[in-house]
């Protein structure tokens, strides 16, 4: 088969599984986020503004990316635009989560290490009817979120433990795997035991580049996937998640965290900055100590001496800003043999039906927040943003808004094979339980079991292609 002819079958077969059709100048999604799309590679690669944005734009950027990376600290001090850590956090930074823009990893106790983990937390509830605008229960002594360090005079709320278990397994031609299976636990826990029936879910923070492109997809298109999927034959019924937003002030379709339970940019950053390093903002004004936190209670308060939020709005809207207009990174190798017969392997395991491949983005929520750089752009991110049952080996059995324990959304593929570059590590899926694509894959279940299974069937040099296509995107 020639190349060329290659190119063609593969690009026919997965626009078959697509609900948009590639468009014909592109048709193997080369710019990944089109006239956004930057050709980056290496340790910067998630950290680039998207290529058709203004100059008056990327200095509001520029602005933006200090705030994201750049420590925070306790109060009092003598900078009042920085000041406020606390009194619970897990990390000083956004940056401190998302380092280079890219993904967490969990920890690795077996090398001696002390010191907690930063881009991994621990999401906390208890079962009973939740807020609506919360979306879970909190446990009543350590809130909706683990917090593992704190400010002076104010005890960390305990450890995180973690153990491994392995899974043993193999391929059809007899090859053998090993997953390894998280057990996460608290050590040292600052004010007694958590509630007996507690729900426990590990989040490891995801790369951001494309956010702004994802958040500017239509929803009547997500909306759309949810149909398709629910009159075609077969086990794959994603849903959307329905949340609410604290900017918008009311119900959205959720399209960003592990279970779409967050809506837009703006309320994934508020919410990140008071959960993750007790931020407080207007919109969000109140640090999440429980009744029996007395020391968190009475810590100090940062920001302005009037008592009034601790990151001002203008500053909140750069930094939602600068993680609106980081740039996907292009496709490497599109063309390669082995890169085409794995698109084509893809197409046929179904994983498009989940991994939606193609779209065309809109105006976003909040137009001042981010740019019309983003708008009218065909994207190529493989995700249909809804939740999917993915079996009881991935379950956390932890709801959260309409998702269940047992689901989890359709994560985007876009720049996954570039996480070794920036990270130094390939830890995907929700905790970072898998080691790579192919481990990623193996943990399905569920609504994707028969992919699995279809990938378990395969010859070596299929899975090679396989994970080559997916680690081209």
């Amino acid at each position: 088969m020639t190349r060329r002819l290659a190119c063609a079958v593969a690009a026919a077969a997965l626009a078959a599984t697509a609900v948009v059709a590639a468009p014909d100048d592109d048709p193997l999604g080369e710019r990944t986020g089109g006239a956004t799309t930057v050709d980056a590679t290496g340790r910067n690669a998630f950290s680039f503004p998207l290529a058709n944005l203004g100059d008056q734009e990327r200095t509001r950027f520029v602005i933006g990316n200090s705030f994201f990376r750049r420590n925070w600290v306790e109060a009092p001090a003598s900078t009042t635009a920085r000041d406020g850590l606390g009194p619970h956090f897990i990390a000083r930074s956004c940056g401190g989560c998302h380092v280079q823009d890219g993904r967490g990893a969990p920890p690795d106790f077996r090398k001696g290490l002390v010191e907690q983990p930063v881009a991994l937390l621990m999401r906390l509830s208890v079962p009973g009817t939740a807020d609506p605008q919360h979306g879970i229960v909190p446990e009543p002594t350590y809130g909706d979120q683990f917090t593992n360090a704190a400010v002076q005079g104010v005890p960390p709320e305990g450890r995180i433990t973690l153990r491994w278990h392995d899974r043993p397994g193999r391929f059809a031609d007899g090859t053998r795997y090993t997953l390894r299976e998280p057990r996460y636990g608290f050590a040292a826990l600052a004010h007694g035991p958590m509630a007996r029936d507690v729900l426990v879910s590990p989040r490891i923070a995801p790369q951001l580049i494309g956010v702004g492109l994802l958040e500017s997809i239509p929803e009547a298109e997500i909306v759309r996937n949810a149909a398709e999927q629910g009159a075609a034959p077969g086990p794959i019924k994603g849903r959307p998640n329905r949340v609410w937003d604290h900017f918008a002030e009311r119900e959205m379709l959720g399209r960003f965290g592990w279970k779409a339970n967050v809506a837009t940019i703006a309320h994934q950053t508020a919410g990140a900055f008071l959960g993750d390093m007790g931020i407080t903002s207007s919109r969000l004004p109140r640090q999440s100590c429980t009744a029996a936190q007395r020391e968190c209670l009475a810590a100090a308060h940062g920001g302005p001496r009037s008592g009034g939020p601790e990151i001002d709005d203008k500053t909140l809207a750069d930094v939602v800003f600068y993680q609106a207009t980081l740039a996907p990174p292009a496709r490497r190798a599109a063309t390669d043999v082995q890169v085409l017969r794995g698109q084509t392997l893809f197409a046929a395991a179904q994983c498009a039906a989940c991994h939606r491949p193609s779209y065309v983005t809109a105006e976003g929520p909040f137009p001042r927040l981010t740019s019309k750089a983003l708008q009218g752009q065909r994207i190529w991110p493989y995700t249909d943003l809804l939740l999917h049952d993915m079996g009881p080996a991935l379950a956390d059995h932890r709801p959260d808004f309409q998702a269940s324990g047992r689901q989890w959304k359709t994560p985007p593929l876009w720049g996954v094979g570039l996480i070794r570059d920036v990270n130094g590590h390939q830890r995907l899926l929700h905790d970072g339980r898998a080691r790579g694509v192919l481990e990623a894959v193996l943990w399905h279940g569920g609504e994707a079991e028969a992919s699995k299974q279809q990938v378990l069937k395969m010859s070596r040099a299929e899975r090679e292609a396989l994970v080559k296509f997916v680690e081209s995107l």
